[in-house]
């Protein structure tokens, strides 16, 4: 079925609001993995993963850094401001998401802290509902003092210390991510030193998750949803293990949907370019993979573009299966959830 046939009706499903995890476990791999095979799906644990993996697998892991991107302060009138940080642009200069009781204008200035500590930003501009600020200390030193992880709207308490650990991977390298790459947020180290002791290849890309990954598709049409643009980077390296495993036949898993669009993103003619660049790549059912067998991912929001992307790699109708399955089996949903291992169904 493709795109052009389908609603956003046809991604829904019903939720018990007691299976969002509200908390990671105390264990990052002591999560639940539900392996979506195209014949069976079968309950495992994640700790398991190995015995999943074969000789010369390529696992592509996105090695994002989720930086402390949300901002509340005021304006001069008093009236509350929240900025999430969509991405740094200069800096001094980030474009934002930002909410506040009336609509923030060119010239608007905003505080954050108080005291000898405050910072500001003025609104110069917009770029769609992306407002561009220019703040009066560099963005990183504010951001780092004064900011807050980015937790999704889903999550409904306060932003604590265990969140600051667990919403991050462990190899979480480069600064830039307003959301967690959650598929990545199972792996202990210990684990990825099992996995490449079964004699897989372990290769890390990049790609800075924004802020557009909270907002909903507001289109009934899904073709009329255009996507926020994300930046991803392939290292040369990176690029040649993952063509030389596309070159004698070796399955690639792409661990979670970020890594999976950058990888899509930067196919052509059945090889993945080198370098950096940007993606709006918005992944329904008729899109043909070039690249990536085998996805890793936890489970996605109804109706969102996340559970458009896994309809289209695993088919519409086993995803909504798969998901059924997980709802009755009491598997944990979304950031802080379970995870499912997912095989291409063609």
């Amino acid at each position: 079925m493709h795109d052009q046939e389908l609603s956003l009706t046809d991604f829904d499903f019903d939720l018990p609001p007691q299976l969002i995890a509200q908390h990671p476990l105390p264990e990052r791999s002591a999560s639940r993995l539900l392996h979506v095979r195209r014949d069976a799906f079968e309950d495992r644990t994640f700790r398991s993963l190995p015995d999943l993996i074969e000789p010369g697998e390529v696992l592509v892991f996105n090695d994002t850094k989720v930086i402390k991107a949300r901002l509340f302060g005021h304006k001069p009138s008093g009236g509350k401001v929240e900025v999430l940080v969509e991405r740094v642009i200069g800096v001094r200069e980030v474009l934002a998401l930002v909410r506040t009781s009336h609509a923030a204008r060119a010239g608007t200035e905003f505080e954050f802290g108080a005291g000898d500590s405050a910072r500001h930003a003025a609104v110069r501009g917009r770029e769609g509902d992306l407002f561009h600020l220019e703040f009066d200390h560099d963005v990183d030193s504010t951001l780092e003092a004064l900011g807050q992880v980015p937790l999704p709207p889903y999550i409904q308490h306060g932003v604590s210390a265990e969140d600051e650990t667990r919403y991050q991977t462990i190899y979480a390298r480069v600064p830039g991510a307003v959301a967690a790459p959650t598929a990545g947020l199972h792996f202990t180290d210990e684990l990825r030193a099992q996995i490449a002791a079964r004699g897989a290849e372990l290769v890390h890309i990049t790609l800075h998750v924004g802020a557009g990954t909270f907002q909903p598709v507001r289109t009934e049409r899904i073709r009329d949803h255009v996507m926020h643009a994300e930046r991803y980077a392939i290292g040369a390296p990176a690029a040649q293990a993952i063509n030389a495993a596309l070159a004698t036949g070796r399955r690639i898993t792409a661990v979670g949907t970020t890594a999976l669009r950058a990888l899509e993103s930067a196919a052509s003619d059945g090889a993945v370019r080198a370098g950096a660049n940007e993606t709006r790549l918005f992944i329904t059912p008729g899109f043909r993979f070039q690249v990536v067998r085998r996805l890793l991912t936890n489970f996605h929001l109804p109706r969102s573009t996340l559970f458009m992307l896994v309809a289209a790699f695993a088919g519409l109708e086993r995803i909504r299966a798969a998901y059924g399955h997980a709802i009755d089996a009491r598997y944990r949903f979304f950031s802080y959830g379970d995870a499912m291992l997912l095989e291409r169904a063609s």
